[in-house]
């Protein structure tokens, strides 16, 4: 795919794929939305982490509702399923660690695709708003999903209802996201994070995946069937055998991702 509004990188087992429109905010319209969602099916199977950014000064401010599939007349129940739900599906299933680098302020839909991601880091100037009650919607975009999961029964409700602007500081305190960095620190800050996780053992990152998000359909005893039988892929690859190695040696491990 020719890529117009979004950028995408490969370097050292890292993918980022920045969301370029920064004269809109990059706000998301159904190209932008077909581009997301190819590439990062195309960094699941490239990429050993993968970053999802925003040019300028703005993460993405939600649905363009200047779009042409963002008039009156748009089927909402269509593009929700036929285009958030891929590109949403596409970023959450990755099998690879995600990250949401959130750079400034993201709003409606928009948030709830950094939601998706498996980290939230965000600069301490960026807010999150669920802006949907402000033009008579819900949350949509997995925002009804999320939030509660994030933040508790009682702050996803007052999101939702109040669409409210949370700080990053806030955010980070109720358990909305990993990490409020300051400004100056921002950019510097999610690479070493990301570069951490793309040269880190990929294949106990997806068992880690699986299990924590396992946990929340699980009983205790199927919760520990599941670590037992997820730790043993782990304790066959040669990452664990390398970290075991690098333990004993007194040395940082080198793993591959496999």
């Amino acid at each position: 795919m020719d890529y117009k509004d979004i950028l995408y990188s490969l370097d050292d087992g890292l993918a980022i794929v920045t969301l370029n429109r920064p004269s809109k905010m990059n706000a998301l319209t159904g190209q932008m939305r077909a581009e997301i969602t190819h590439a990062l099916k195309q960094a699941a199977g490239q990429a050993r982490a993968v970053v999802l950014t925003g040019a300028g000064g703005a993460f993405c401010s939600g649905q363009d509702l200047s779009d042409a599939s963002g008039s009156g007349s748009l089927d909402l129940e269509r593009t929700l399923r036929d285009e958030y739900t891929p590109m949403l599906e596409a970023l959450y299933d990755c099998p690879v660690p995600t990250m949401a680098a959130v750079n400034g302020p993201v709003a409606g839909a928009g948030a709830n695709l950094a939601l998706a991601a498996d980290v939230v880091i965000a600069t301490e100037s960026a807010y999150f708003l669920q802006a949907f009650a402000r033009i008579g919607l819900m949350p949509d975009a997995g925002g009804t999903w999320f939030l509660p999961r994030q933040m508790g029964l009682a702050k996803a409700m007052g999101a939702a209802l109040f669409a409210d602007k949370i700080t990053a500081k806030q955010a980070s305190d109720w358990g909305m996201i990993w990490e409020a960095v300051p400004d100056a620190d921002f950019d510097a800050h999610w690479r070493a994070r990301a570069s951490y996780l793309a040269n880190g053992p990929t294949k106990a990152f997806g068992a880690i995946k699986t299990a924590i998000r396992g946990s929340y359909e699980n009983s205790l005893p199927e919760q520990l069937s599941s670590e037992a039988h997820l730790q043993g892929q782990c304790g066959k690859t040669r990452d664990f055998l390398e970290g075991v190695t690098a333990f004993m040696e007194k040395r940082p491990a080198k793993f591959e991702g496999r």
